[in-house]
């Protein structure tokens, strides 16, 4: 296989000038094809080929309209293997033409769930892929251990190693991957290190209650068994205002140009540690990517007002 290691991870640490304590981020988008997700999608496909699951006749197929399926269409062109990406409306016109420049076959899921959402049907056109085409393979980063393990062994152990304490860590919530990997090694690096969750409302990984979301790359239509692997001591639901608020103060405040689940994270802990009790304390929130896949949304201010109904500052 090719080695692809030198190309990621090792992200730069970033200490924000902030008020209420010290505030770390992780930068993200520094690893080679642009966000977290080159962590997991490198991992699980070299366990894949190492395990034989995978050659260079397979098909990878894998339900993602984000930076996983970036990932991994960057990855699998660079081993020459085919990828197919099953995506839907949501994606960003940005991120559905890096897929296809290179070189994902793409399948558009165009009807909704039960949830009204996407991704129960984008699930079932993988498995009907799998079970029609010889030979191929998902990745399956909703459940697949390799998710979470990836950044056990490989972001945690980097934050683990640069950092010598930590009091909290705030994590976005998709898959469950990031926050299940991290969770477990940090809690094994920090003692009483707290680790927060953060969710959009109507996602259905901590509540029952769908609703429409227009903001792309955190929540989900369900709740995977990566999360319940997670080590979660709270957790906070954010409006969809509330993150674009947080990403739009990030860029204002601390010249950060960061995406929509660093925005949520970062407003995740401007909120928390504002608290009496928390303030002056060490905390780390995890920024998964750049924030130029969403020019064209959270940052233009005639989509926020056609989609988040009211105007934010």
């Amino acid at each position: 296989m090719r080695q692809l290691d030198h190309l990621i991870g090792n992200t730069r640490l970033h200490k924000l000038d902030y008020a209420h304590g010290d505030l770390y981020t992780k930068l993200e988008s520094q690893n080679f094809f642009g966000s977290i997700k080159d962590r997991p999608a490198y991992f699980i496909l070299k366990k894949a080929i190492e395990s034989q699951l995978i050659d260079e006749n397979s098909a990878v197929v894998e339900s993602t309209s984000g930076n996983f399926g970036i990932a991994l269409a960057c990855i699998c062109r660079a081993l020459r293997i085919k990828f197919v990406s099953v995506i839907d409306p949501n994606i960003s016109a940005e991120k559905e033409k890096i897929l296809s420049l290179n070189g994902a076959e793409i399948i558009k899921v165009t009807e909704r769930d039960e949830t009204g959402g996407y991704l129960l049907n984008r699930i079932a056109t993988v498995k009907d892929y799998i079970r029609t085409h010889e030979n191929s393979y998902t990745p399956n980063q909703y459940g697949n251990p390799n998710n979470y393990l990836s950044y056990y062994h490989t972001l945690g152990a980097e934050i683990g190693r640069s950092m010598p304490h930590l009091d909290f860590a705030f994590i976005s919530v998709s898959t469950g991957g990031t926050i299940a990997g991290l969770s477990h090694r940090l809690k094994e690096h920090f003692k009483g290190i707290r680790i927060i969750a953060v969710d959009v409302e109507g996602s259905m990984i901590f509540d029952n209650k769908p609703a429409l979301r227009k903001i792309t790359g955190m929540g989900a239509s369900m709740r995977t068994e990566l999360v319940d692997k997670a080590l979660i001591d709270d957790v906070v639901i954010l409006s969809q205002r509330e993150i674009i608020k947080g990403c739009r103060e990030l860029l204002s405040e601390h010249g950060l140009f960061l995406g929509a689940s660093s925005g949520a994270a970062y407003a995740a802990a401007s909120r928390w540690l504002k608290k009496p009790g928390n303030r002056n304390r060490t905390s780390l929130f995890i920024s998964p990517d750049a924030g130029s896949s969403y020019i064209d949304t959270i940052f233009d201010q005639g989509w926020v007002n056609e989609n988040i109904d009211r105007e934010i500052h």
